[in-house]
């Protein structure tokens, strides 16, 4: 049976599928075919049936119910017959009308019938008691008769009507009080109305837009034309401190964790009770040394492999900013967590362990033979684009503060960083001792340290970066980086930073990719509700209108005017990195993409690219390390994406392949979302 998709005006949502064909049942006979033809129905009830009928039908555009082809709107749910609607654009309908009303209406319903039935009953009853009748008209010039004898004696004389215009539909769709008069013998309306008919007939059909590809479907706004409202514009004087989304990076076990929970503790953010619940239930499993770390690694899986899995999220407040921590975890296997947090990150802090052998294997990985987590992080993080970094020497503890050994560390990281196109004067340097409480929010007490070090703090370095630009004036986009529980409300809420617009209390919303509206219910940032929350704020978003099952991380909240596209088959340019493996085309590949991940394949290599950009003549075979390149990915599930030129937050992105980063890029073109 028909599915029904959407009700006409005239639907019923108590009416039985099968009453209507209770009496007139009719099934296809699957072996009659012409060369040109439709199947041909075989009717089992033929009485006042000729074998010479034979009736043709035609599927509804919206809910693809098979339709008498004398029927020029849908039973099921009233939309108009697309080649009706046509011929009415085009003016055929007038001389249908025309034809019509010169026609005798010996097929038509009794004159005080027609009056009292509806519109739509008529156009029921017609197609299943008079189906010989219309069918005889309206495809005449069609279909060729079967029994060619029998079907000419019967077949009556009519105008000759455009062929995609039934005769007696055309007369049953004019509303009751513009009924076409006449009797029996024809030719007795008057041509002033059926002139007024035609006329109203042919503006209520131009009214009509029914189109497949294009149903309910708002069309997308260029971004021209946004204009942010006032709210929307940030108030310089409310004395709000504003928020700095600060990345903690670096490879595992450089002391990220316990250099993130010690500033926390420092700063009053972690209570005293908290703390010595930590202190005991640390040293009860042989890991005294973890009790700051477990201030940001609260699961229990961190706890007892003593590795960061997921990105712990912390806030602090310093003298300038109002800081997000975003804990990265360092382990080679969760470098995709790491990717899906630190992408928030305005600046970052890489750690770097200063005891001997731990920042060679930062370095070069284990046994010099890969790229450790120092290398690829801090990669990483410059393809985010992050332009301001941190590093912090951690542990100068454990080489007595030796000025020699940092000095060594500042030369060889130095030189990596600026290969990353780090610049010099935004790199900030600083050695010290998480553990040993040296040099983070006040300078160092330690001889060997203040000996030859007279910087900056840890505290002080934070605060002497610059926030990036912050637009809301450009259409809300809010990547979802997870759903978490709410504090306040207790249902799921979708959580992350806004790149661009601003958001308030009733702001209405379009969940991507699912394509749904909402409307915000409520906004909390660390957990204390706020009504507007503008570019650059890391936020919960509390929505009705919607389940919560519908949010999911690596979907985006954008301005339903401005929908963010979703897409599978994508256009980049990249950057290819240290490799030992070749790309080819078909290579299988993890594509990120701000907070998402998808599985995919290298479909084509479009061309190299020489430093200054220009594309080369020759198409390469193969990528290798070092090389720029435009190539087309085919993703197997659809992101949601845009240009970088358009978003830079939504067209990073980043390929994967056995556990390393093999190519950093941008989305250069969104081609489209095809069939796998």
């Amino acid at each position: 049976m028909p599915r029904k998709v959407v009700s006409g005006p005239d639907y019923d949502d108590d009416y039985d599928d099968y009453d209507e064909y209770d009496d007139d049942y009719v099934e296809y006979d699957d072996t009659e075919y012409d060369n040109d033809q439709r199947p041909v129905k075989t009717v089992k009830e033929s009485s006042k049936k000729p074998a010479s009928m034979v009736p043709v039908h035609w599927a509804c555009s919206m809910c693809t119910f098979n339709n008498h082809e004398s029927m020029t709107y849908c039973e099921m749910c009233g939309v108009f017959r697309e080649t009706f609607v046509k011929s009415a654009k085009d003016g055929s309908l007038k001389d249908a009308v025309s034809a019509v009303s010169s026609e005798p209406r010996a097929s038509a319903m009794p004159k005080a019938d027609s009056a009292k039935t509806p519109m739509k009953t008529r156009a029921v009853d017609s197609a299943r008691k008079h189906a010989n009748m219309s069918c005889d008209k309206a495809n005449s010039t069609q279909l060729p008769s079967s029994g060619s004898s029998l079907g000419a004696e019967k077949k009556k004389k009519t105008p000759v009507l455009s062929e995609e215009i039934p005769v007696e539909r055309t007369a049953l769709l004019v509303p009751d009080h513009f009924q076409l008069k006449g009797d029996h013998s024809g030719g007795a309306s008057s041509s002033s109305q059926n002139d007024y008919v035609t006329q109203k007939l042919s503006s209520d059909i131009s009214q009509l837009n029914v189109d497949k590809t294009n149903v309910n479907v708002t069309k997308p706004c260029l971004p021209e034309e946004y204009k942010p409202e006032k709210w929307m514009l940030a108030d310089q004087e409310s004395g709000v401190m504003s928020q700095l989304n600060l990345a903690i990076v670096g490879h595992v076990d450089s002391g990220k964790s316990t250099l993130s929970g010690r500033l926390l503790h420092l700063l009053g953010r972690i209570s005293r009770k908290d703390m010595h619940k930590n202190e005991k239930e640390s040293k009860e499993k042989g890991k005294g040394s973890f009790a700051f770390a477990w201030a940001m690694d609260e699961s229990s899986e961190e706890r007892e492999r003593g590795v960061t899995m997921t990105v712990g999220v912390a806030y602090l407040d310093t003298k300038k900013y109002r800081v997000v921590l975003l804990d990265s975890p360092g382990h080679k296997d969760f470098v995709p967590n790491m990717i899906s947090g630190a992408t928030q990150a305005d600046a970052a802090i890489l750690v770097v362990d200063a005891s001997t052998g731990s920042f060679e294997a930062g370095m070069d990985g284990e046994g010099g033979k890969s790229v450790g987590q120092t290398k690829e992080h801090a990669q990483l993080i410059r393809s985010f684009g992050v332009e301001q970094l941190v590093v912090a020497v951690n542990k100068m503890d454990a080489v007595a503060y030796s000025k020699e050994r940092f000095e060594f560390i500042k030369l060889q990281l130095g030189s990596f960083l600026r290969s990353c196109n780090f610049k010099d004067s935004a790199i900030a340097w600083i050695p010290l001792s998480a553990v040993e409480n040296q040099n983070l929010i006040k300078p160092p007490s330690d001889a060997r340290l203040t000996s030859w070090y007279q910087g900056f703090c840890l505290l002080d370095a934070i605060d002497s970066l610059q926030l990036p630009s912050r637009d809301v004036t450009k259409p809300l986009i809010l990547p979802i980086c997870d759903v978490i529980k709410s504090q306040s409300t207790g249902q799921l809420a979708a959580f992350g930073k806004l790149e661009t617009g601003a958001i308030q209390n009733g702001s209405k919303v379009l969940v991507l990719p699912c394509g749904l509206e909402a409307t915000v219910k409520s906004i909390e940032r660390d957990t204390n509700p706020c009504s507007i929350a503008r570019a650059g704020d890391n936020v919960a978003v509390n929505l009705q209108g919607i389940d919560g099952n519908q949010l999911i991380p690596g979907g985006v909240l954008c301005h339903p005017g401005f929908p963010v596209a979703v897409a599978n088959h994508l256009e980049l340019k990249i950057l290819v990195l240290d490799i030992t493996i070749p790309i080819l085309v078909g290579s299988q590949v993890e594509f990120h993409i701000h907070h998402v991940k998808e599985a995919a394949r290298v479909t084509k290599i479009i061309a190299l690219l020489d430093k200054t950009g220009k594309p080369s003549k020759s198409v390469p075979r193969f990528l290798k390390s070092k090389q720029n390149a435009v190539v087309q990915v085919m993703l197997d599930g659809a992101v949601c994406v845009q240009e970088f030129s358009k978003n830079r937050a939504l067209g990073r992105a980043y390929l994967r392949s056995s556990g390393r980063t093999i190519a950093v890029g941008v989305v250069n073109r969104v081609i489209g979302q095809d069939e796998n």
